[in-house]
């Protein structure tokens, strides 16, 4: 299965994402989100990328970079906690920089990765837990076909107090 859409393609992350990876994973502004709360050195960040390829049956997660047609790298996006025995996982997005957001890339993102989960490894459902501030995307969740199905109250520490999570949810087509 090609993981490429009309405007962006996803593909394995490449030793030569160290500088983007860093630059990355060590953006304050980012770390909310994903729950870090240290900077990451380029070593541990390269040590990572060798083992990146690891399969997910192994190692429970996947993550792909997401390129433009023109191959710049964009983002990253992660199908994690992979469950094979409940056929679900988690999916978590990032799209890196302010001038490639509200472009749609997030949401072809989300359905190409989707379809892999699907269709690849016969996942039943897909989920992801979104700040409920993050209107952003909440929208790019829902226009992918996610749905909310809950809300975890308090649920996320920040510098500002807790926040909500909301919880979506999307099932694989044939379930209705």
């Amino acid at each position: 299965m090609k993981l490429e859409g009309e405007n962006i393609r996803l593909r394995a992350l490449e030793p030569e994402d160290l500088e983007f990876l860093y630059a990355l994973e060590n953006d304050p502004e980012i770390w909310e989100i994903s729950g870090t709360l240290t900077p990451y050195s380029k070593k541990i960040l390269r040590q990572y990328l060798e083992v990146a390829h690891r399969d997910i049956y192994e190692a429970k997660q996947l993550r792909l970079a997401i390129c433009r047609q023109d191959h710049r790298c964009i983002g990253l996006i992660d199908l994690f906690d992979f469950d094979p025995r409940h056929l679900r996982a988690g999916l978590g997005i990032v799209i890196s920089e302010d001038a490639s957001r509200k472009k749609g890339y997030g949401e072809e993102a989300i359905r190409l990765v989707c379809e892999y989960g699907f269709r690849v490894l016969g996942l039943h459902q897909i989920y992801a837990g979104v700040g409920a501030d993050n209107a952003a995307s909440l929208r790019v969740f829902k226009k992918a076909g996610f749905r909310e199905t809950g809300v975890r109250v308090d649920w996320t520490r920040t510098a500002k107090g807790f926040r909500d999570e909301v919880f979506l949810q999307k099932f694989h087509p044939d379930v209705s």
